[in-house]
């Protein structure tokens, strides 16, 4: 019976290996649009469509069942209308869209998707969650391999270099590291730098106990000046991501809205997940799920800021804190359930990490010393004290005062790296 079942997943493997090849290129297709609108529109328009020279992502897992973030792309052949693949993303804009700024201003944001490249004709079809968390429909694309206007063209072209290489691409979770804020005098120290984030990241579970399922890749790409903006300071530094803190007027939150020079650098290498690595020893980092994951390099906080944002752009985890200042509001409606797995609202708890408790676990959880070491349902998180609640009284996705993902976190990451690598 074993060898049946080897011999049953060794022909599904290869029947989506010979899927992957009679209907995708080994390389990138990239759609860029600009995203605009206010608190409560939205409006796609095309920027530019482009191909890249890599494809890092898997062979097999076409299609995309987490149904995690705030948007959503499904492709389908054209002819058949069969969907050949899907994936889910955060953006800037989903998350600006909660700030208080939206309800006075229209703004726009560089945004883009990738994909393999498809060897026929295609539709990619756009969708966003509405406040109710259903993901609607709001655009469509028809992609055509014979269309002269796609361009090969790459900007921001630099050499790369492995940090850490298990397999092929197609096989593992395949991590790009882009330097922001370093000036060639500075590569060495970010060659460095990015030794340091392997070790930082495969110190932690569940990422060490699956080492071999990664590649970590670096580009060397020089920015003119050293550091990264800080408004609030007056200091602007001439980079090549356009990185600053004060992202939404939050101090701490370091991002950047030139979302194409980030997909442009990172083009460099194949890559699954993109993560900037700032020049910089001040307190602040930030991440959206399948968009980037950013963190500075010098911070005496850095190894967990490391691992913490990672958390979200990899495997799509909220924050737990509910104390701290943020720009958001009504960021986590308490009648809807969230989409991200380390949260709840009690509205649909059946989907998160139900199973992963004692069934003599109170729900909600008292948070008092008799279960705070134990995985419950503690309310406070998702930055609200009330209505949304977390798995466990700490957790890196909550504070730096521990050294480990909670048992709900590490499932959720555990699935992802799964997901990428079988």
């Amino acid at each position: 019976m074993k060898k049946l079942i080897i011999i049953l997943l060794s022909l599904i493997s290869c029947s989506a290996f010979a899927n992957f090849d009679s209907v995708f290129y080994n390389r990138t297709l990239r759609i860029d649009y600009i995203h605009t609108g206010s608190n409560n529109t939205e409006v796609y328009s095309i920027d530019e469509v482009k191909t890249e020279p890599f494809w890092g992502g898997t062979h097999t897992q076409l299609i995309e069942g987490f149904m995690y973030g705030k948007y959503y792309f499904k492709v389908f052949d054209f002819q058949s209308g069969s969907l050949i693949y899907s994936r889910g993303y955060g953006s800037l804009f989903g998350e600006w869209q909660t700030t208080e700024e939206a309800k006075e201003i229209p703004r726009s944001f560089t945004e883009s998707i990738i994909m393999p490249l498809p060897k026929d004709s295609a539709e990619i079809v756009f969708f966003s969650r509405n406040k109710k968390g259903v993901l609607e429909e709001k655009f469509n694309y028809i992609f055509n391999p014979n269309d002269y206007f796609i361009s090969p063209e790459r900007r921001l072209q630099f050499p790369s270099f492995d940090v850490f290489i298990s397999g092929p691409p197609n096989e593992k979770v395949d991590i790009v590291i882009l330097p922001e804020g370093y000036t060639k005098d500075e590569m060495g120290e970010f060659i460095a730098d990015c030794q340091k984030f392997k070790e930082i990241l495969f110190s932690f579970s569940p990422y060490k106990e699956h080492i071999d399922k990664f590649n970590i890749r670096g580009v060397l790409a020089p920015s003119p000046q050293s550091g990264t903006d800080i408004p609030a300071d007056t200091i602007w530094k001439k980079t090549l991501l356009n990185t600053s803190f004060y992202t939404f007027d939050s101090e701490r939150y370091c991002m950047t809205r030139d979302f194409k020079s980030v997909r442009d650098m990172a083009a460099n290498a194949p890559y699954d997940q993109i993560y900037i690595l700032v020049n910089s020893d001040k307190y602040g980092g930030g991440a959206i799920y399948n968009y980037y994951s950013l963190s500075v390099s010098g911070n005496l906080k850095a190894a967990k800021i490391f691992v913490h944002e990672f958390g979200h752009g990899f495997a799509g985890l909220a924050d737990e804190y509910y104390t701290s200042d943020v720009s958001y509001s009504e960021f986590y409606p308490v009648d809807v359930e969230p989409w991200e797995p380390n949260i709840t609202t009690l509205v649909d708890f059946d989907k998160k990490w139900k199973n992963l408790l004692d069934e003599n676990t109170p729900i909600p959880t008292p948070d008092t010393g008799q279960y705070r070491q134990m995985l419950g349902v503690f309310e406070g998180g998702g930055y609200v004290a009330k209505g949304v609640y977390r798995p466990k009284h700490d957790c890196l996705m909550k504070s730096f005062d521990g050294d480990s993902y909670c048992e709900a976190c590490y499932q959720a990451i555990e699935k992802m790296i799964l997901f990428y690598t079988e």
